[in-house]
């Protein structure tokens, strides 16, 4: 039997409340309490962060690439581990890889990698999000419009049978591609079902989410926009409270004012949360790379098509969680909750995770005070030392 683990001398933020002269106390990948110093059991093993902030783990529902590595290239389990290594360097502590619009065989691959990813427990690894092929042409953004399609029963039930294959898996679909009894079909098979690259109008938003679909893909970007007499997709998104919905928060894809907005804005209980988006650029030097056989370029913080497309994003959790408190003027408790609490909740995940309280995963980073990196740990484990 090994004795407990306490992390003394941060700050530490459990996802509700802040904490002072407390510690964390951790048995084996399994969060105890916060307590006293002074009321830790005699036989702990302590690690000091004195004059650190101790906050959740930040969870990325949308995550396309890192390390140099994009998902739509590489399927396999050593790419996924690429991925959710080079995020973890940024205080990440589970994702999903996400596959945007591609085969069939690639999207079966992937499936596959995922599965074995989940069976050699890759640190990080909360499932897939497949954003795609079933999406608006007219929305289509960097996806490739060849290969958007319909879905078929073959499609419906390649999702069907990933049911309860991970801890959560996503799905973003259009209407124009998707039917309300499909929606229907993944959502009551614990499908986390998204809207996303649609031209869908506000009464077919509202359909939707009553058949199943429970979160938006990034917010305002490759939707129909919010009009006066036509709320559309992020009016729907915004007033359907059963609706949690991401939001990529670098500046480039969405003007903080319009940010600002939509969060005072937005209807409960379903939240806002932050995605990255991230591409194959994050923790890597890399200033190109081919997407569905496309170059997309890197410069200046955004990534872009030939044609100035923008093509995911060029950030990480811990630099959108910045973004938030410092551009939007956030509290940070509140932006931390946009990484962590959020995000776990849009998932379906928050009886484990996005929160420091008793019984959860042991997943969380350590920050300066300056919001800079220390280190970041899962399940108890510390993975990545700055």
């Amino acid at each position: 039997m090994t004795a407990p683990t306490a992390i003394t001398g941060a700050r530490i933020f459990d996802g509700l409340f802040w904490h002072d002269d407390q510690a964390l106390l951790l048995d084996g990948g399994t969060i105890t309490g916060i307590l006293p110093e002074s009321d830790l059991p005699s036989c702990t093993q302590t690690i000091s962060a004195d004059g650190q902030l101790l906050v959740p783990g930040f969870i990325d529902l949308q995550v396309n690439g890192g390390g140099g590595v994009m998902l739509n290239d590489r399927q396999d389990v050593d790419a996924i581990r690429t991925i959710c290594a080079a995020h973890a360097q940024f205080g990440t502590t589970a994702l999903l890889p996400t596959l945007i619009t591609d085969t069939f065989e690639i999207r079966a691959r992937t499936i596959a990698g995922g599965r074995q990813a989940k069976a050699e427990k890759v640190p990080g690894f909360l499932g897939l999000h497949l954003e795609g092929p079933h999406l608006s042409i007219a929305r289509k953004g960097a996806h490739d419009p060849a290969l958007i399609r319909p879905m078929d029963q073959a499609d419906l039930d390649a999702m069907l049978d990933c049911a309860g294959a991970f801890d959560a898996i996503m799905v973003t679909v259009a209407p124009e591609n998707t039917t309300a009894a499909q929606v229907s079909a993944m959502a009551d098979a614990g499908i986390i079902v998204s809207l996303g690259h649609t031209d869908a109008g506000y009464k077919t938003v509202v359909e939707y989410a009553k058949a199943g679909a429970g979160t938006v893909t990034h917010l305002f970007n490759a939707m129909s926009p919010l009009g006066h007499r036509e709320p559309g997709m992020v009016g729907g998104a915004l007033d359907t409270g059963s609706l949690h919905a991401g939001i990529i928060a670098d500046g480039f894809h969405v003007d903080p004012a319009s940010m600002g907005v939509a969060l005072r804005a937005k209807n409960g209980p379903g939240r806002i949360f932050i995605v990255t988006d991230a591409m194959s650029t994050i923790g890597s030097d890399l200033t190109s790379f081919l997407l569905n056989g496309r170059e997309i370029f890197r410069k200046d913080g955004r990534l872009t098509l030939a044609d100035g497309t923008l093509a995911g994003a060029d950030i990480d959790m811990l630099s959108s969680v910045r973004f938030a408190h410092e551009k939007l003027a956030l509290p940070l408790d509140e932006a931390l909750r946009m990484a962590s609490a959020y995000p776990a909740d849009a998932a379906g995940v928050a009886a484990r995770k996005g929160r420091l309280l008793p019984g959860l995963d042991a997943d969380f980073v350590l920050l300066t005070k300056g919001l800079d990196m220390a280190s970041t740990w899962i399940g108890g484990t510390r993975v990545f030392q700055a």
